[in-house]
């Protein structure tokens, strides 16, 4: 891969909310993402998981450039648009776009969907004609006669496709996806879901996919990076990371992971204690007042996310593991 293969890139980026104006207030702050570092490629689809609260929707948002970030750079299309506003950032939405967990909460209820989808057409300066439109519609699996009916009239699954019918207007080459099924029932999801792999076929489109849960995107990811309290604790190949997890938090989220084949079950790894407050982080390692491998090295030196040795991952553990988790047989009759 060449840097023209580079559609996003995150360098040490980091975003901390202020807590308020007080005087006791000033000094501290929320590290909602501390140092992250990511790449995303043409054609490939990142998968970005983790536990509420780890950073993955601000990360989303940071490379939409829907939030500045406090430091770090963040390039899409090999242009650093870290400090960019205003009008200077109308090219960049046309290379990046968004598509938001609540479907209904980010839909103007007071709008037809045909106003909803001409938007990002008047945003960029471009008058779309209604066949534009239609084919908007027809490419999410819906239809003409949908243009003129309000959100209301959609259930949670027809919305999430009109959601996505707007992201694709100005023919975006990243879509980044926050919990996009998270809202919908379990049959949905999987439509959805399906509906994005033939997008990403038929468009070349390229995907970050922030899911709390790791079965939902394990069918369509290339590529996992896994976040815990502000920072990317492993990052890899999907297939290798599923596998053979190597950091323990990545290992105790799978272990949850119901196994398809009927009757058996994964060992389950139970963490203990609360996830750390982001205003006051543990020293050292951020996952080692919960990891069951912790030892002094853990409070003092913080992992740096580096290559595996006998895995195609990277991970930022000093005591790494990249070995499959042991799957219970189903038990014999």
């Amino acid at each position: 891969m060449t840097e023209n293969d580079e559609l996003l890139r995150l360098d040490s980026v980091k975003k901390y909310f202020g807590l308020g104006t007080a005087p006791w207030q000033r000094s501290q702050s929320v590290k909602a993402v501390d140092n992250v570092s990511l790449v995303v490629r043409r054609g490939e689809t990142v998968g970005l998981v983790g536990e509420s609260g780890s950073g993955k929707s601000t990360l989303a948002r940071l490379s939409t450039r829907l939030l500045d970030p406090t430091a770090g750079k963040v390039s899409i299309g090999g242009q650093d648009v870290s400090r960019l506003r205003g009008r200077k950032l109308r090219p960049v939405r046309r290379k990046i776009q968004m598509v938001f967990q609540d479907p209904q909460a980010s839909l103007n209820p007071r709008q037809s969907v045909g106003t909803i989808l001409t938007t990002p057409f008047r945003a960029q300066k471009i008058r779309p004609t209604r066949a534009q439109l239609v084919e908007l519609l027809t490419q999410v699996g819906l239809s003409e006669e949908h243009l003129e009916r309000y959100p209301h009239e959609f259930s949670g699954g027809q919305r999430q496709r009109i959601g996505i019918a707007r992201a694709l207007a100005v023919r975006p080459d990243l879509l980044v996806c926050d919990e996009p099924v998270s809202a919908l029932d379990v049959s949905v999801q999987a439509q959805v879901l399906n509906l994005l792999a033939d997008l990403k076929d038929e468009l070349g489109l390229s995907y970050v996919l922030v899911a709390h849960d790791l079965a939902v995107v394990r069918q369509v990811a290339d590529r996992l990076a896994v976040m815990y309290l502000g920072t990317i604790v492993e990052e890899g190949p999907a297939a290798e990371v599923y596998s053979s997890p190597a950091h323990p938090y990545t290992r105790a989220l799978l272990s949850a992971v119901p196994v398809p084949e009927p009757g058996a079950v994964r060992e389950r790894i139970v963490l203990t204690g609360d996830v750390p407050t982001p205003i006051d982080p543990p020293t050292g390692c951020p996952f080692r007042t919960r990891c069951y491998k912790a030892e002094d090295i853990c409070a003092v030196t913080r992992p740096v996310l580096e290559p595996v040795p006998g895995g195609s991952q990277r991970v930022a553990c000093h005591f790494p593991e990249p070995a499959p988790i042991h799957t219970l047989e189903p038990p014999t009759v």
